[in-house]
């Protein structure tokens, strides 16, 4: 795996530097997150699509506490769906994920509890903006460029468009509509979810496979299956 996971990225693209507080829809992220985990363990052959389930096919530890957590539980679990996994796995990840990078110090916890106690209110802004950096700098590349990016850009860059994150790019008006093109143009050429054979994608059919299912129960989550 790499040294940022994919659900860290996305977050990272999600909450603004200064406020510290997410954009968009969060049950859009954290469905994004809890499928960035199963992505990142079938990147690094942990998990694989069989049957119409998600399964471990190998329960060696990938180094990372969060997904390592996750393999422990696919790997002692009954099979289940993906669509189930990533409701199963969506709750309380996010919370996770924030306290790893507040450990990292890429973000800080500001508690701005009230008085009474009673109110929570945390803000989590950057600290260390060179990781998010490196996240907007590859997939500026991989929407400006010809060439089709590296299998996990790739998977970010379908992952961002299934939960319509594009205006956390930056983007408003037309440049929403077009980036979200491109970015399932991507996906498509990917394998993940157009008309290019997995055989023909560059991505390696296990991955492609498991992307593309997590993809779609995303967007049957969230009500936006494409026909």
């Amino acid at each position: 795996m790499g040294s940022v996971a994919l659900a860290e990225e996305l977050l990272l693209l999600a909450y603004d530097d200064e406020s510290g507080r997410a954009t968009g829809s969060t049950i859009g992220l954290d469905l994004g997150m809890a499928a960035a985990v199963l992505v990142d363990l079938a990147l690094a052959g942990r998990v694989a699509y069989v049957g119409g389930m998600i399964v471990a096919t190998n329960a060696d530890p990938v180094g990372e506490p969060i997904a390592d957590a996750v393999l422990t539980r696919v790997a002692g679990d009954t099979p289940h769906t993906p669509d189930s996994w990533i409701q199963r796995l969506r709750h309380g990840l996010r919370d996770r994920v924030l306290a790893d990078l507040c450990a990292r110090g890429v973000v800080c916890d500001v508690d701005e509890t009230m008085a009474d106690g009673f109110n929570h209110l945390h803000r989590y802004p950057t600290i260390d903006p060179s990781v998010e950096a490196d996240v907007r700098a590859r997939l500026s590349r991989a929407l400006i460029g010809d060439e089709q990016p590296d299998e996990r850009t790739a998977a970010l860059a379908t992952l961002v468009a299934a939960v319509r994150m594009e205006p956390a790019l930056g983007l408003t008006g037309a440049d929403v509509a077009a980036a979200h093109r491109r970015l399932e143009e991507i996906s498509d050429h990917a394998g993940f979810t157009g008309s290019v054979s997995m055989e023909e994608s560059s991505i390696r059919p296990s991955v492609a496979l498991v992307v593309a299912v997590l993809v779609k129960a995303i967007q049957t989550a969230l009500g936006t299956a494409r026909a």
